[in-house]
């Protein structure tokens, strides 16, 4: 999947070689190469309902509790900009998203939920967070997130699709090398009414939209 627009925020991580930065339409520079998706990505807050956001407390709540990403366990990726630090922490029952808006050490912090129509995702995300602050098992992600099998099977199938459709090939060849074998073997005629010429139709098309900024949508919990 193709990478564009412009971004915004947090600094890639520091993992990640000058010359191999890249940045998307999520808004942040990507953690990895585009080529490289082995390490996590950090996205916009905004655009992932499973990220924590965590801010100063208000006044009177000095007793809230500080965070230490580093007493959190192994960090998965971490980066920092004007706006904070934007932190994924390892769990065996599924990473942690957080956004530190005030990363000063020892600092009482509170959360903050957006009013949105991610609000239970939200929450949920946090029960997760607070019950890993305090030691307990935090407990499976939101439904929903990450993506199936299925999505990502289907994922990858449109992306070899997308870019053989940009190398040239027709979609009866594409549909060949995606392995429909009646692609070879039908009448022009009856290729152009096939079930394997309308599924190969479709993965480019929804290809096209994923590189056109369309993959934010799978940051979505369904």
């Amino acid at each position: 999947m193709r990478r564009c627009g412009s971004a915004s925020r947090a600094a890639p991580s520091h993992r990640t070689p000058l010359s191999r930065r890249s940045r998307g339409a999520g808004g942040y520079p990507f953690a990895t190469a585009p080529d490289d998706l082995s390490e996590p990505v950090v996205w916009r807050p905004e655009l992932t309902a499973v990220t924590v956001i965590l801010d100063a407390a208000p006044e009177g709540y000095e007793a809230a509790a500080p965070v230490d990403p580093r007493a959190l366990g192994a960090l998965l990726a971490d980066l920092a900009d004007i706006e904070g630090r934007h932190i994924i922490v390892a769990d065996a029952a599924g990473e942690h998203r957080l956004w530190l808006r005030d990363p000063q050490p020892g600092r009482p912090l509170a959360a903050v939920i957006p009013l949105d129509k991610d609000f239970i995702t939200r929450i949920a995300s946090l029960l997760r967070f607070h019950r890993r602050l305090i030691g307990r098992a935090a407990g499976p992600l939101p439904r929903g997130w990450p993506l199936t099998a299925y999505r990502l099977t289907r994922l990858e199938l449109m992306l070899r699709a997308l870019d053989l459709r940009h190398d040239g090939a027709t979609y009866r060849q594409i549909a060949a090398e995606l392995g429909r074998e009646d692609a070879t073997k039908l009448s022009a005629s009856d290729w152009k009414m096939s079930a394997s010429r309308s599924f190969v139709v479709r993965l480019v098309r929804d290809g096209i939209a994923m590189m056109n900024g369309d993959y934010r949508k799978l940051l979505r919990i369904r």
